[in-house]
């Protein structure tokens, strides 16, 4: 009887509490040990083993073990699967006769020479698809043929690198966290401030003036428990701004909440903030925690804050003065020690005369005010950014990697962005979704562009050149190196990956060069 025939022959789900013991795991290692605990359960005759990655990606370890397996030492099973990306199966007497590893014959010392070793590698299902480690079964083969032809070990193994690939990653980011709160502690104010602005470098992307002086005043108030107020145009990014605030701040390790007043009905949006008892109102079947409930110890982000309702504002701005608010239907005033960060792209001094806005909240809302500067402000930052888009496009899409030309990058420099960052994103989103894979982004695949009105590239020849004419060496083989990649270009239609390869350069080096030069694809 297979595991699912076990889980379902008597009509209970027992499946469904082995999948809750693997979700239920706070890191990794307890996700590794209750991946071996299920394993065990489905089939308790079966040696189980679960190895991870090391941080440097060249050894597999495993909990609770000194021994380690290089991953290029071939000694070893696992070395051969993670090469090969596909899982291994072979017998242990032969594994045991063939492979001297030391501490892989530890491994399976007590194992039974009759038996099958089955080495399956694990990688994430999503993303970049990064290695994770390695499970390890051993049994007879009719035992473990069964095992492994069971539909619910399939579910097994990808719920586990599921799980696997997001522990790590939150695992990692707390690790990286800590690491620069333990570095930071140790520099003086203005090194601390530097260094915390040139990380933040990597989620506010931008090496404009603008950009940097953002993320300095991001860093000052991120020092604050001060109730930041940002205004800017919409699609500057307000969001990222929000969450690196709470990430810089000492609420970093309480919740960040956020919701959208302008996303939400006025009928809701009370609930929403403040929360409801059952029977507050027709539908409230149970209690409900409120957003500012939710985030007591962390931080609570309002986007839209114009657009909110005057009776809600009033309300707001008790809970800032004394951090008490009462959710619809309770009796009791509850009390929420909570930073609060607010944007809006209306002119709130408007509203305020219009009598749309509290006068005393928006000065409450401004103990910090932070302007975001629109993309015509920052206009030498739009190369860094449409590098990040595309290869963020790639990575979600599972397209390879990709670069743009020179003409193409000149006319996203040349546009007016009403719609900031946002509307680069997604202009760089639809050329991507319009070039082809192996090619780079051209100025017909952006949107609005005719290609019929494009000038076609210059295609001066090498011999152009009078040898006896030059007065300038580098301008005559700067002249040359241009030329000789135009032409390259040309001749395979504009692809960088094989013209790359033609000239033995890098596909990122002919990149650059193209840029240097300001070369187009012709």
């Amino acid at each position: 009887m297979t595991c699912r025939e076990r889980d379902l022959g008597d009509g209970r789900l027992d499946g469904m509490t082995l999948a809750l013991a693997l979700v239920e795991s706070e890191a990794p290692p307890a996700l590794r040990r209750r991946a071996r605990e299920v394993l065990g359960h489905c089939q308790p005759t079966a040696w189980v083993d679960c190895l991870y990655l090391e941080e440097s990606g060249r050894r597999l370890a495993g909990d609770g073990s000194d021994w380690r397996l290089a991953c290029d030492d071939f000694r070893h099973p696992y070395a051969h699967a993670i090469r090969r990306g596909e899982p291994l199966r072979l017998a242990l007497g032969e594994a045991r006769s063939r492979l001297d590893h030391p501490d892989f014959q530890a491994q399976v010392a007590g194992l039974s020479h009759e038996w099958h070793l089955e080495i399956r590698p694990l990688r994430a299902q999503d993303g970049a698809r990064e290695w994770l480690g390695a499970l390890a079964l051993a049994d007879t083969p009719e035992r473990l043929a069964a095992l492994l032809d069971d539909p619910g070990f399939a579910a097994f193994e990808a719920l586990l690198c599921r799980l696997w690939a997001r522990l790590a990653r939150h695992q990692d980011e707390r690790d990286r966290q800590a690491r620069l709160r333990d570095s930071l502690t140790q520099l003086s104010d203005g090194a601390r401030r530097r260094a915390l602005a040139e990380r933040l470098g990597e989620d506010l992307l931008g090496t404009s003036a603008a950009s940097q002086a953002l993320r300095d005043r991001v860093v000052r108030a991120a020092e604050t428990n001060l109730a930041v107020l940002l205004q800017g145009e919409t699609g500057t990014g307000k969001d990222r701004v929000a969450r690196a605030i709470h990430r810089l701040s000492a609420r970093a390790e309480g919740p960040f909440m956020a919701i959208n007043c302008a996303a939400i009905p006025e009928s809701l949006l009370e609930a929403e903030l403040f929360g409801h008892t059952r029977g507050a109102f027709s539908g409230a079947d149970q209690a409900r925690d409120g957003l500012i409930g939710q985030a007591d110890g962390g931080t609570l982000f309002l986007d839209e804050i114009g657009d909110m309702p005057l009776p809600l504002q009033a309300k707001l701005l008790r809970v800032l003065e004394s951090g008490r608010y009462r959710p619809l239907g309770a009796g009791e005033e509850r009390q929420a020690d909570l930073r609060l960060i607010a944007a809006t792209h209306q002119p709130l001094r408007e509203r305020i005369r219009d009598r749309g806005f509290r006068a005393d909240l928006y000065y409450r809302l401004g103990q910090f005010p932070l302007a975001l500067p629109p993309l015509a402000a920052r206009r030498e930052d739009i190369p860094l950014l449409v590098e990040a888009f595309i290869a963020d496009f790639c990575a979600r899409e599972g397209r390879p990697e990709m670069g743009i030309t020179s003409a193409a990058l000149r006319l996203l420099r040349e546009r007016d962005y009403p719609g900031n960052v946002r509307e680069l994103k997604n202009l760089i989103d639809y050329a991507c979704a319009m070039t082809r894979p192996g090619a780079d982004i051209g100025p017909s695949a952006l949107p609005g562009v005719d290609a019929g009105t494009l000038a076609p590239a210059s295609r001066a020849s090498a011999n152009e050149l009078d040898l006896y004419a030059i007065d300038d060496l580098r301008q005559a083989m700067r002249h040359f190196e241009a030329t000789l990649i135009r032409q390259r270009l040309a001749r395979f239609d504009g692809n960088r990956a094989r013209a790359a390869e033609s000239l033995g350069l890098p596909k990122r080096t002919l990149a650059h060069k193209c840029q240097r030069l300001e070369l187009d694809t012709p």
